[in-house]
C-alpha cells in the first residue's frame, strides 16, 4: 500500500539576529514590501500552509493574518526554527526558505515542489556550479527532520547542509544559479537590488 505524502507546509526563517547585514533582514525591501512578507507570499502560493519562524521578542511586531511558529530554543543556528516547526506540526514536510534571498521566485519554489521526492530525507536545490544542497531553500520530509534530532544529540557540529550532505537526499538544480544569491551584508543588499532593477528593466 502506498504511503501517504505528507503536506507540505512552508517556513520563512525570520528569527535569526541579523548581525552582519547591521539591521533586520527581515524588513529589508528588496520588492516594495518587507522580505518576510514577500517570502510569506511566495510559499504560500506553493503550500498547503504557511508559517513565520521568529524568537519570542517579535511576537507583537507582526500582523494579525500571519501563522507564526515560534522559536522552542532547543537547538542552534537554522536547526531551531526548523525543528520547532517540526515539533509544532509533526507530520507535515516543510519547504524552509531563509528571508535573505532576494532573487527567489515563484518559478524556483514551484520547480523545487514539482522535484519533491517523499521518499527521501529531504529534497534540496543546490546550485549547479557546487551542487551542493541549499538547506534553507529545501523541502524536509518528517522523517528526514527526526533523523536530524537524533544527528544532534551526538554531532560536533549543527550545520544542516553537514545533516544533508550525509542523508539519503535528492537535488534540484535551479534553471539560474543567481536566484539562491544570499544577502548577508550591505553590499550584498545593493547587489540584490541592482540586479532586481535590471531584471524588471527599471
Amino acid at each position: 500500500m502506498k504511503h501517504r505524502v505528507p503536506d507540505l507546509y512552508g517556513l520563512v526563517l525570520a528569527g535569526g539576529k541579523s548581525t552582519r547585514m547591521g539591521s533586520d533582514k527581515r524588513l529589508l525591501q528588496y520588492h516594495d514590501i518587507p522580505q518576510q512578507a514577500y517570502m510569506y507570499d511566495l510559499l504560500d502560493k506553493v503550500c498547503d500552509r504557511t508559517f513565520l519562524s521568529i524568537r519570542e521578542d517579535q511576537k507583537n511586531t507582526l500582523q494579525n493574518d500571519v501563522q507564526v511558529v515560534v522559536d522552542r530554543n532547543e537547538y542552534r543556528g537554522p536547526f531551531n526554527g526548523i525543528l520547532s516547526a517540526h515539533k509544532a506540526y509533526p507530520e507535515a514536510a516543510w519547504l524552509v526558505l531563509a528571508c535573505d534571498l532576494p532573487l527567489i521566485d515563484e518559478k524556483t519554489l514551484s520547480l523545487l515542489v514539482s522535484g519533491r521526492n517523499p521518499d527521501k530525507m529531504a529534497t534540496s536545490m543546490a546550485t549547479n556550479k557546487t551542487r551542493l544542497p541549499e538547506p534553507l531553500v529545501t523541502i524536509w520530509e518528517p522523517k528526514g527532520l527526526i533523523a536530524a534530532m537524533s544527528y544532534l544529540k551526538t554531532a560536533e557540529s549543527s550545520c544542516p547542509r553537514k545533516f544533508l550532505l550525509n542523508s539519503d537526499i535528492d537535488l534540484v538544480n535551479p534553471k539560474d544559479d543567481e536566484v539562491l544569491f544570499n544577502a548577508n551584508s550591505l553590499e550584498d543588499y545593493h547587489l540584490a537590488k541592482s540586479k532586481l532593477q535590471l531584471t524588471n528593466g527599471e
